[in-house]
């Protein structure tokens, strides 16, 4: 049988029979509408339905970004513009399913043309009409099968509420026909630990019950294995998940070089096991969704339920990261024609200075009277005079310690001007790809651009690396490359002091980290920096 090949998103190693998704539902023909009352009462009891599920498994999930995802679809389905939209088209004579159809694909269409967050979240609304059309049919909601057995998920992709109820000792791995690294499929399925691979051409011609095994960090698919090959790849990656978390040392390479191994957290509730810092605390579920920001007083309360869980230990907060693209209702920002080039992260404050200055108070605020050792970034910040005033900012609200995200292309090429007024900078690998590739990172068709290991990603990271050591400051990465075990290799070899990943996604790349020296690191991101190709260059650290 043929090796297939798609993108590792999630790393580590699993085998076991394909098992599908189970299909959306069909809609009927449509049908002669008796009473508009009764479809419109039809169409409320689904949406409420929906609506008390999505919010059971957000209660449920296991971690908090799982459970912020979940909380949006609800806002959406309750959405009054969707229900008034799908409540004036059954005055006009459709049922209720195709009124919900037909609403939601217009809204579908405005999210696409908007370009991305929002044209990611169209996949949410594509599950969002499944669901309430189930429910209006009276039909089972589609989603995760329970064949009975551990299994390998296929999937043409995976809406939020799916991925986020997976329970890793069922769904042994995650493969996708869609999707890219950046998409909630990959991020939940790194949160949860399960090793994935999306963008995969031809997962989907495979049969139910089929063996197949895969690698989360390479990509590849093997299909049609034997069942005693399946048994030796199940039987590996148990030994090594067991190895990996009996080792809670600090990362540090072979011969001892030191690269903290942080967590990305949304709250104190991703905070599962033990682990030497925060890299990325994000704030911005807090705002998410609200009318209202967040009071002053509830800000401080989140912050220092992370402060106080971590005595002694570095926690990056990162302010405000939202805008146009990631729409917050209570700034009443105009809509903008490319919002991925828009008002979002510091720029917001050009806006709403009031909201950064109350954030930065409040985070001050959380950190008196814990040991924390508390660090402050600003995303999406683009000039060295940006820089300079945020950290301004910060010291002027009692915070010692400022730094910026380099997501932006002119930042990271003068990243030593940067660094003269801030005290750290961390990389985010999404954005940087995002916007050196001109690809936006929600297109699945452009995902091969968006992979970390193109040269020219590479380039500049090295870049932000050298003018860290010039200047003495350091540089760490809060991508999600940050999590790829081999990756991580090359990272350190270029200089940068720390990675910051989903918790369950440390043990991994301590163990590779452990297992060469720093040396080893250095002639890896060597070879990778000269490569001309992405393979080329990834084939530098598989040698």
């Amino acid at each position: 049988m043929p090796e297939l090949q798609g993108i590792g998103v999630s790393p580590g190693s699993a085998a076991g029979p394909v098992q599908r998704l189970a299909p959306p539902p069909a809609i009927p023909p449509r049908r002669a509408v008796i009473s508009a009352e009764d479809e419109k009462a039809a169409f409320r009891a689904a949406v409420a339905s929906v609506s008390a599920d999505l919010t059971r498994r957000a209660d449920t999930a296991r971690d908090e970004t799982a459970a912020e995802v979940l909380r949006a679809q609800v806002f959406m389905a309750e959405d009054e513009t969707l229900v008034d939209a799908v409540l004036e088209l059954v005055d006009a004579g459709a049922d209720a399913p195709r009124a919900v159809t037909d609403a939601l694909a217009v809204h579908r269409a405005a999210f696409e043309a908007a370009g991305g967050y929002l044209a990611e979240r169209a996949s949410d609304l594509d599950d969002l009409r499944d669901r309430i059309v189930a429910a209006c049919l009276g039909l089972p909601m589609p989603g995760v099968p329970d064949p009975g057995h551990p299994f390998v998920l296929v999937a043409r992709d995976l809406a939020p509420a799916d991925t986020a109820g997976l329970d890793p000792a069922t769904v042994l791995g995650l493969v996708t026909a869609e999707g890219g690294p950046t998409s909630h499929t990959a991020i939940l399925a790194r949160t949860l630990g399960i090793p994935a691979v999306v963008r995969c051409a031809g997962i989907l011609d495979l049969p139910d019950g089929m063996l197949v095994s895969l690698d989360g960090t390479s990509g590849t698919v093997e299909t049609g294995v034997s069942a005693g090959t399946a048994a030796g790849v199940k039987a590996a990656e148990v030994a090594a998940r067991l190895g990996r978390a009996a080792s809670t040392c600090p990362g540090r390479t072979a011969d001892g070089h030191p690269v903290a191994l942080l967590a990305n957290i949304g709250s104190a509730k991703d905070l599962t096991g033990e682990v030497e810092g925060v890299g990325l605390f994000r704030t911005e579920l807090l705002y998410l969704d609200r009318t209202e920001p967040p009071s002053r007083a509830e800000q401080v309360a989140a912050y220092r339920s992370v402060f106080t869980a971590l005595p002694g230990r570095k926690v990056v907060v990162r302010t405000l990261d939202a805008g146009a693209d990631k729409p917050l209702p209570f700034l009443h920002m105009a809509g903008e024609p490319n919002p991925a080039l828009g008002i979002r992260g510091l720029r917001v404050a050009r806006q709403a200075p009031d909201v950064l200055s109350t954030q930065l108070s409040a985070i001050a605020e959380a950190a008196e009277g814990t040991e924390a050792d508390v660090w402050v970034m600003a995303p999406m910040v683009t000039t060295p005079s940006e820089a300079s005033d945020f950290a301004a900012s910060c010291r002027s609200a009692g915070l010692r310690t400022a730094g910026v995200m380099i997501e932006v292309p002119a930042a990271a090429l003068r990243a030593g001007a940067v660094l003269r007024g801030v005290d750290f900078l961390s990389i985010g690998t999404n954005d940087l790809s995002q916007y050196t590739f001109a690809a936006d990172r929600m297109c699945g068709d452009l995902a091969e651009l968006l992979d970390p290991w193109q040269p020219a990603l590479i380039s500049l990271i090295a870049a932000c690396a050298a003018a860290g050591a010039e200047a003495g400051k350091p540089v760490g990465v809060c991508g999600e490359s940050a999590a790829d075990p081999h990756f991580a290799l090359v990272l350190a070899g270029l200089g940068i002091s720390s990675l910051s990943m989903a918790p369950r996604s440390i043990p991994a790349v301590r163990e590779s980290l452990a297992a060469h020296t720093l040396d080893e690191c250095r002639q890896i991101a060597k070879a990778a920096l000269a490569a001309d190709s992405p393979e080329s260059a990834r084939a530098a650290a598989y040698r």
